[in-house]
């Protein structure tokens, strides 16, 4: 549900019944989009969190408010020059619009009582948060606006404020069902869709529920709507009380009638529904620029790989070029006529059958000789470079590989910035250089407790060298999956012997850590740690490993301690 009219007008009666008095004793801005006002009222601290973000566009109380940042935006400087030990006096929205308005009061050097005003208008990627003094003269507003840019209104300092226009009706003034009604006539569209295009402050999602809930279908007819003309306004009527909750939907939430738990049920429940949103949309966002990061280095590698492949298959001719100069060098004494553009010579390397050999009749048979003996030289040498290229890209290619599934299993934030942090330097520059202590407060692989023994479970590559080469003991088991992606795991022996069942839990595990986690009768490795080396210069989690032995087994997740 859009943070709509009627979620304003809930809000704000909730913060009327706390906020009111409070004194404004910090103030940040998080970022461009946010502004949190801390309120001590009564006793208690409160934080109000302002967001103008397009998606997520709201007010509410806090108790998830985001980090401070070490330096503080210009519109920042300005609230707090001007509201920081005020008070506040009056919280309230106009009808159903989606503009709230905070007026804080405070004494001046002469001990006249001084009036600012914050206009928080919440319409989408048009919201802004405006401080104004009494007269609505504009002081600063986080987003600058001007007729002169094609906006309908300005918004800049010392301007007057100016209240945006709606074409849509206001609900609040239509007092019968007969002019409800006939607001509804000769309309081809579907219900929600309708109400919500025709009166301001209603979301579609609203409506939908209400008619969920009235098991109403999206027609437009008179019964449809005496229906949802009386539930709209039961909920209008009582959206300065108690008696309004939020409801949790599929992803979404929408207002109905209920009894509140707390005065300030509205107010928390959307605190936690936003910050679980956001807190998602961060780890898609994050997730995606990394997976776009990889497979755009994935694509840079497939071109250099084909050029590669390209140079290989003109190098397949090299040993062509070399017989004919050992040809032509070993029957010089028979070629006499210079001016000829080949010659068939026998091919004592192939029961001398005979080949024909193109020549260049503009030199000699000896130079002739020499300019194969050259070329061969030269498709050898790039043979060779090229197939070290070719090795060191399918490397390089099989690294990106383990990232990106390590990428697509991973389940929070936190997970991803462990990643950020292995591939930068690599793929990207690293924007902060983080202490050695902070990076090991990021290792928490999972962790298994069968039968008193202890198991690990890398994450990601970071965390799958931390375990086998820091946290493991020679003694202690390896095992990965056979030829394909995935996670380290560790077996903690502590000088004691597994079973082959405990062998074959840690195989599963194993298997089901990684790409082949859907798969059965899975082949997984395992071996001792002392036989797993980490190759030279090789990127996180790449090993080579010997004396080991194989395990066919169907992956099985297991609950970690």
């Amino acid at each position: 549900m859009a943070f709509d009219g009627l979620i304003t007008k809930s809000v704000v009666y909730e913060l009327n019944t706390c906020l009111i008095g409070g004194k404004i004793d910090r103030i940040f801005c998080p970022n461009s989009n946010e502004v949190l006002l801390g309120v001590y009222s009564s006793g208690i601290k409160y934080a109000l969190n302002i967001n103008i973000s397009s998606n997520n566009y709201r007010i509410n109380l806090t108790t998830n408010a985001s980090t401070n940042p070490l330096v503080a935006s210009n519109f920042c400087m300005v609230l707090r020059k001007y509201l920081l030990n005020t008070r506040i006096s009056k919280i309230y929205s106009i009808d159903l619009e989606r503009i709230v308005i905070i007026e804080f009061e405070d004494l001046d050097l002469k001990d006249n009582l001084t009036n600012k005003k914050l206009i928080i208008e919440l319409m989408g990627k048009h919201s802004n948060v405006i401080l104004t003094d009494e007269n609505h003269i504009i002081i600063n507003s986080i987003r600058h606006l001007s007729t002169a840019n094609n906006s309908n209104r300005d918004i800049l300092p010392k301007y007057k404020y100016i209240f945006p226009t709606s074409n849509k009706l206001n609900l609040l003034s239509i007092n019968d069902f007969n002019t409800f009604f006939n607001l509804f006539d000769n309309v081809e569209k579907d219900l929600p869709t309708y109400f919500s295009s025709l009166f301001t402050g209603i979301s579609k999602t609203f409506i939908q529920h209400c008619s969920s809930l009235l098991k109403i279908s999206d027609e437009i007819n008179k019964d449809n709507l005496l229906c949802l003309y009386n539930y709209v306004y039961g909920i209008i009527d009582n959206l300065n009380s108690n008696n309004i909750v939020c409801s949790s939907l599929d992803n979404d939430y929408s207002l109905e009638r209920g009894v509140k738990s707390s005065n300030l049920e509205v107010n928390f429940f959307l605190d936690d529904f936003y910050t679980r949103k956001e807190k998602n949309e961060s780890f898609s966002n994050f997730k995606n620029d990394l997976l776009k990061l990889l497979l755009n280095n994935i694509k840079k590698l497939q071109i250099k790989l084909e050029n590669i492949d390209s140079k290989l298959k003109d190098c397949k001719e090299m040993d062509k070029y070399k017989l004919y100069g050992e040809l032509i060098t070993s029957n010089l004494y028979r070629i006499k006529n210079y001016n000829i553009e080949s010659i068939n010579l026998e091919n004592y390397y192939d029961e001398n059958k005979i080949i024909t050999i193109p020549l260049d009749n503009s030199i000699s048979p000896n130079e002739n000789a020499k300019k194969f003996f050259k070329k061969y030289n030269k498709l050898k040498s790039t043979f060779g470079v090229a197939n070290k290229q070719k090795n060191e890209i399918e490397k390089e290619m099989l690294y990106i590989e383990s990232v990106i599934y390590a990428i697509n299993e991973s389940s929070a934030i936190e997970e991803l910035n462990d990643i950020y942090q292995e591939i930068s330097g690599i793929f990207v520059k690293p924007s902060k250089v983080k202490s050695s202590s902070d990076k090991q407060k990021t290792f928490q692989p999972f962790k298994y407790n069968i039968d008193n023994f202890t198991i690990l479970v890398g994450k990601n590559n970071l965390q799958n060298d931390y375990i086998t080469h820091k946290l493991a003991n020679s003694n202690d088991y390896w095992f990965h999956v056979k030829d394909s992606h995935g996670s380290h795991v560790i077996l903690k022996t502590e000088g004691k012997i597994p079973s082959q069942e405990i062998i074959n839990k840690c195989a599963s595990i194993a298997a089901y850590y990684s790409k082949s986690k859907y798969s059965s009768n899975v082949p997984v490795d395992y071996t001792l740690v002392k036989n797993v080396k980490k190759m030279p210069k090789a990127k996180p989690g790449m090993v080579i490993y010997t004396n080991y032995k194989t395990v066919n087994v169907n992956p099985e997740k297991i609950r970690t301690t």
